[in-house]
């Protein structure tokens, strides 16, 4: 769904250089709207900004102006394995970019209007048989505990502020957590994955970006679930990327070997259900372009 504002705005966005940040870009610059992106190497345009999110370290001068500023950064979950090194990374990663970005906010003369913060449907932690919105409680596990800390970071941003921290499922397109999957699949070895009926939370890559791009003229706050409006088993999504790539799809690895090669990981990316529901998001007016897994799943394989 088109952003509804008329007039362009001008937005900030970490991890423009990203999987989802990449796309979210390059919709809001069609959309007419100035994008400023955040990078920690030496700027090479003229919208790129230097910062050094790790020593939390951003200029609030930076933030003067902008009407908008969204947060996608964060340690990619589909590197594997994860160590404790890693699990680490994953955290400070998220926690420490979230609150750079608020204490600027905090400190810049006029702050934005609106802070769209990435979070995660991991909050949730195994749910199998529920329907979980935004209101559900968070579960167990390692992801749970990333993004309840990765949210409350948000929390500091000035009162005046809206907030929304968006809940991603597994995006569908060319990277991302779908990379095992397809990495695998291309080399002739695409699986069923444990049982194959975990509730995938997917949602593709158009209709993520878009639905950010939607949040920026919103008056929705707080956490809003990004998933797909129709539910989709492991087994559904690993098939049709089979079948789209003209591979095989005869093989089942069972739960427990991949909790041995994968432990934690495994568990928590490829063996959760999570039936996330987006009736807040849907409420509000967006409308989905894919509303199928295999719709999004076709869209990215056709390009």
């Amino acid at each position: 769904m088109p952003a509804r504002r008329k007039q362009p705005m001008r937005v900030l966005v970490s991890g423009a250089s990203g999987f989802i940040g990449r796309e979210l870009v390059r919709q809001l610059r069609d959309d007419g709207h100035d994008v400023r992106e955040l990078v920690r190497r030496q700027p090479r345009t003229d919208s790129e900004i230097n910062w050094a999110p790790t020593a939390r370290i951003l200029d609030s001068s930076v933030i003067d102006g902008t009407d908008a500023v969204i947060n996608l950064s964060g340690a990619s979950l589909g590197r594997l394995p994860w160590t404790a090194a890693y699990k680490r990374e994953i955290l400070d990663s998220r926690v420490q970019t979230t609150q750079a970005l608020a204490e600027a906010m905090a400190m810049a003369s006029r702050p934005p209007a609106v802070f769209l913060s990435a979070s995660a449907v991991g909050i949730y932690g195994d749910r199998p048989g529920e329907r979980l919105t935004e209101e559900s409680p968070r579960g167990p596990g390692f992801l749970g505990d990333v993004v309840e800390q990765w949210e409350l970071s948000a929390q500091i941003r000035p009162a005046k502020t809206r907030l929304v921290t968006f809940r991603t499922g597994l995006v569908l397109g060319g990277g991302g957590s779908l990379a095992p999957v397809l990495g695998l699949t291309r080399a002739g070895l695409g699986s069923r994955l444990g049982t194959g009926g975990d509730i995938w939370p997917w949602i593709g890559l158009y209709d993520e970006a878009a639905a950010i791009r939607h949040l920026l003229t919103s008056e929705l706050e707080g956490p809003v679930n990004l998933a797909g409006p129709t539910a989709a088993p492991s087994d559904r999504i690993t098939r049709h990327v089979a079948k789209r790539m003209h591979r095989p799809y005869a093989l089942t690895v069972p739960s427990p070997v991949i909790g041995l090669l994968l432990r934690e990981a495994g568990h928590e990316l490829l063996l959760s259900s999570q039936h996330a529901i987006v009736d807040k998001l849907v409420d509000d007016g967006f409308r989905f372009r894919h509303e199928t897994a295999e719709a999004a799943i076709d869209a990215f394989l056709d390009d």
